[in-house]
């Protein structure tokens, strides 16, 4: 017993660390079944929050890539962008592979998500990413409303003027249905590395698909984090290391 309250105690302790210094001031937690179709006009339980959908090739970099960023609180894996109800990873119809950020407008902004979405992915490459080749890899800027379709449009626009010699193939549409990808897609690069697992308490899968601390741990496994935020990470985890945390030795 006393060894199972020490192994609860540490893991309150850790979260309390990451909270504390890696996180916002606030965080909120939302649950999203499975399998369901959800529409962009109500992404959140906390009303200041926005939503940006973006497919840049393979859903598992592109979740990584937007996760550690200043002002974003959840990403979420998904399908959009085609009409197939209930796509399936094996069965995704003519959907795209894409990442649901949620961000606060307060912070950041979907122009700075824009910058962020050209600068991940090769926008003129036909038919694929890198080695990953089909129509489910494809460029795509979902929006909103008026205004992010201007600004979607503009930023494009910018795009194409750093090369003449090659089309920027990125289409830019409407959202309409967002799938939540299966679970064992979600926070992949997180998922590979089982020792930020323990460090955040081995959270529930729930939990860790709509944690703000595992967008942000996701990025940083995948070692996309922005150099700031990288090194602050570092810190606190060699910091915990040093410490002892959260490993239990035996006496």
């Amino acid at each position: 017993m006393a060894l199972l309250q020490t192994t609860t105690c540490l893991r309150i302790s850790i979260l309390l660390f990451f909270l504390i210094f890696l996180l916002p001031k606030e965080a909120y937690c939302i649950r999203i079944p499975n399998r369901i179709a959800e529409s962009s006009t109500n992404p959140s339980t906390h009303q200041s929050l926005k939503t940006a959908v973006f497919s840049l090739g393979c859903f598992w970099r592109s979740e990584a890539v937007f996760g550690c960023l200043d002002g974003v609180f959840r990403t979420t894996v998904g399908y959009a962008g085609g009409s197939k109800l209930n796509p399936e990873y094996r069965s995704l119809g003519d959907h795209a592979e894409s990442v649901r950020v949620e961000y606060d407008p307060k912070v950041t902004s979907f122009r700075k998500l824009l910058e962020v979405f050209w600068s991940s992915h090769d926008s003129r490459q036909v038919f694929g990413q890198g080695p990953d080749v089909g129509n489910q890899y494809r460029s795509i800027i979902f929006t909103n409303d008026t205004e992010e379709s201007r600004l979607a449009a503009v930023s494009k626009e910018k795009e194409q003027l750093k090369s003449r010699g090659s089309a920027v193939t990125t289409q830019i549409q409407e959202l309409g249905a967002f799938y939540p990808a299966e679970a064992e897609h979600q926070k992949f690069e997180l998922k590979r590395n089982p020792f930020f697992l323990q460090l955040m308490g081995n959270l529930p899968e729930e939990e860790l698909e709509m944690s703000t601390l595992a967008a942000k741990m996701n990025g940083y496994a995948a070692d996309l984090c922005p150099p700031k935020i990288q090194k602050q990470i570092d810190a606190k985890i060699n910091d915990i290391i040093k410490k002892g945390w959260p490993i239990l030795r035996e006496k």
